[in-house]
């Protein structure tokens, strides 16, 4: 892949991490500073509920930051775009749509393929 690409691919990762890092603090400071105390078993369950909720949002999300920081490393070593099974390069196109993708979309369709019958 061409430096000016994957350059642009890294400033795109960058962004999309110190965003998720962005509301991951929000949401720790949010989940800190809520002293509210509810005498009503509803009201307090409706509010347990939702912070499981934004646990598991935030769960999913720390799972991305760590493919952004693979990916990142990935441009780093000169190997972003390169299909781990295949060795073929990934299109523009998909790595535009999830740029944290290590297959190429023949191999990602196989593998589901796999999955489905295993």
């Amino acid at each position: 892949m061409k430096k000016a690409k994957s350059e642009e691919f890294r400033q795109l990762l960058q962004e999309q991490m110190d965003q998720l890092l962005r509301e991951a603090d929000k949401t720790v400071s949010e989940m800190t500073d809520e002293k509210t105390n509810f005498p009503d078993p509803t009201d307090r369950a409706s509010l347990e509920s939702d912070r499981n909720f934004e646990l598991r949002i935030r769960d999913r999300e720390r799972k991305l930051i760590s493919k952004i920081r693979e990916a990142l490393d990935r441009i780093e070593a000169g190997e972003f775009g390169e299909c781990e099974d295949c060795g073929d390069q990934i299109g523009e196109a998909r790595l535009k749509a999830r740029p944290v993708t290590t297959l190429c979309i023949e191999c990602k369709t196989e593998q589901e393929r796999q999955e489905k019958i295993g």
